[in-house]
């Protein structure tokens, strides 16, 4: 318990001094109720010893007042510091996976379920973000007044004393049984939880296609199977918490009988008052309520933690190599020196040499699967090369940050992904200090400033995840203004002109001239107008350079470019 307990505060972080504000004003609480038994103390004592009338009622009121203005008052203050730590324990848990989240390479989201992970930031740190606070503040404040209630009734009366001290001891140890025997049963409740998460969103990811094939009702297996094992591991582990909340409540149960029977028979020997004795009957019902909660928070102590330890597992992935430097190229000439990568076992890259001279132009074709998005990928270091060396500016991309490298470096890709914001904010997301003008200026120099102002609210229309409301077209288009708006000194496009209508390709390849103009440019593109112009073309094949030259040179050469130029001029002249 001990260890899980100094967990806790581990990942509390800096919130841990907001939690020990929280048990301070606990403890007030547990002052406060303390008061008010003093208050019924007097009441008891004024109607047996026949002392009432109005200056006992008074006082005896008096008494009790403060009692529920201190218990009221601290229980607001610990329950706004409890409530802080919960929310940016949480919040700062997520800030901290988000930032680690981009320092790691992208064949993790390729080996891993993407949906764990958005299991983990929300549905695991949410049971953090309600559950943590309350499981440390409760635990503490239960365990502090209970020791204080177990010292104020040892000096009251110590027969009275050994009896609440024993039965806060048995508890504990039924406690802690209960807390060590959960480890079992935590990690397979958060396992459980994180695979259904997953399952959901590869279900809805995937409803198209289920409808499609009319398969609603038949082909959610795994949807099934995952509901199903989220059901049987809560199921467990509450079966499995409940001989020891029986035992729990059976302790407090006959701990409360026990200073009841002793009162009663205390008194009848003569030993006790009889309002000591009617006190201690009353004071039976309330001396175990804090120790009660010290218990039930020991009972989500291990859930906590295993919730806490698949928290940090995020932050235990490998990060890419950050021992570079925040340098600025002089010059954005790139190198490829003896590349090969592999994804796993599967090579794709073999022995790669490439020469981009700065501010030229350099077009990759090839087949689907020969390496070319991945080439433009090890440039941007969403993956390491396995061996070889990658050049920019004379300097391996690898003694850059990854921060200083990107800021260099705009990427249009084939997919575009737009996030559920305003398109103006869509447009600057990598360039968060623009001004609508910029935007603007953007938008229109990529064709889209049209549709925008059509929207019912422009540049502040709300777009759904993933851009959902707007045509491949207008996302693409979208795209390019965020990379004019960038305006870094290397572009690489993926297929940037795949999803744009004819009527607007002619205006899209002006703003991707504009976009590339006095800058270091590497293209992947199928369409003949994209690549003739280029200063160089690559040709690649299984991993491997094939063919390297300007367009007039490789289309007087047999090979995969002459049966490229000539299928796309087949593809291009005919007619219905």
């Amino acid at each position: 318990m001990i260890g899980a307990f100094k967990y806790l505060f581990n990942f509390a972080g800096e919130e841990i001094g907001n939690v020990r504000k929280s048990v301070f004003w606990g403890f007030i609480v547990g002052i406060g109720k303390m008061i008010e038994m003093g208050g019924i103390y007097l009441v008891l004592s004024g109607i047996i010893e026949g002392t009432t009338g109005k200056t006992p009622a008074w006082q005896s009121f008096l008494i009790v007042l403060a009692g529920v203005f201190v218990a009221c008052f601290a229980k607001g203050f610990s329950q706004m510091q409890q409530t802080h730590a919960g929310y940016f324990m949480a919040a700062n848990k997520r800030i901290k996976i988000a930032d680690h989240i981009k320092t790691i390479p992208m064949g993790y989201f390729n080996e891993n379920s993407l949906g764990e992970l958005v299991g983990t930031m929300t549905t695991v740190i949410d049971n953090i973000e309600t559950l943590a606070p309350m499981v440390m503040i409760r635990l503490m404040e239960g365990l502090i007044t209970s020791g204080v209630v177990v010292v104020a009734v040892l000096v009251f009366d110590y027969r009275f004393g050994i009896v609440v001290l024993l039965v806060d001891v048995i508890y504990l140890i039924v406690s802690s049984m209960m807390e060590k025997r959960s480890r079992s049963v935590s990690p397979l409740r958060q396992d459980s939880e994180a695979k259904l998460v997953s399952a959901v969103l590869e279900w809805l990811h995937g409803i198209s296609v289920v409808k499609s094939f009319n398969l609603t009702g038949r082909g959610d297996k795994t949807l099934s199977d995952a509901l199903e094992y989220n059901r049987s591991s809560n199921e467990k582990m509450e079966g499995f918490f409940v001989p020891y909340t029986i035992a729990q409540r059976a302790v407090v149960q006959l701990g409360t009988f026990a200073i009841i029977f002793e009162s009663v028979l205390f008194y009848l020997n003569g030993t006790l008052s009889l309002t000591y004795a009617l006190m201690m009957i009353i004071m039976s019902f309330m001396v175990f309520s804090n120790i009660g909660g010290a218990g039930t928070a020991m009972a989500t102590l291990r859930l906590m933690t295993s919730s806490m330890e698949k928290a940090d597992k995020p932050e235990t992935i490998e990060k890419l190599d950050e021992n570079g430097g925040e340098y600025v190229a002089n010059t954005h000439d790139i190198e490829f020196k003896n590349v090969s990568f592999s994804y796993d076992s599967k090579e794709v890259l073999h022995d790669i040499n490439i020469k981009i001279p700065d501010k030229t132009t350099t077009a990759i074709v090839g087949a689907s699967g020969s390496g070319k998005t991945t080439v433009c990928n090890i440039i941007a270091r969403f993956w390491d090369v396995d061996s070889g060396e990658v050049m920019m500016g004379g300097k391996n991309i690898k003694d850059y940050t990854l921060e200083a490298l990107m800021a260099q470096i705009s990427m249009v890709f084939q997919n575009v992904y737009l996030f559920a914001d305003t398109i103006e904010n869509n447009i600057k997301f990598g360039s968060p200090n623009a001004t609508h003008e910029d935007v603007v200026r953007a938008a229109k120099a990529a064709a889209c400033d049209d549709f925008i102002e059509a929207l019912p609210d422009g540049y502040n229309t709300v777009i759904g995840e993933g851009g959902a409301s707007l045509s491949g077209g207008e996302k693409q288009r979208i795209s390019i203004a965020r990379a004019i708006l960038k305006d870094s000194p290397v572009i690489i496009l993926d297929e940037a002109t795949a999803n744009v209508d004819p009527e607007n390709e002619d205006r899209l390849q002006k703003a991707i001239a504009k976009l590339t103009e006095n800058k270091t440019i590497i293209m992947i593109a199928h369409r003949l107008k994209t690549v003739r112009n280029a200063d160089q073309i690559l040709v690649f094949d299984n991993g491997s350079i094939v063919q390297k030259g300007r367009h007039e040179e490789l289309v007087e050469k047999d090979g995969i470019y002459r049966k490229f130029v000539l299928g796309r001029e087949a593809a291009e002249n005919w007619k219905l």
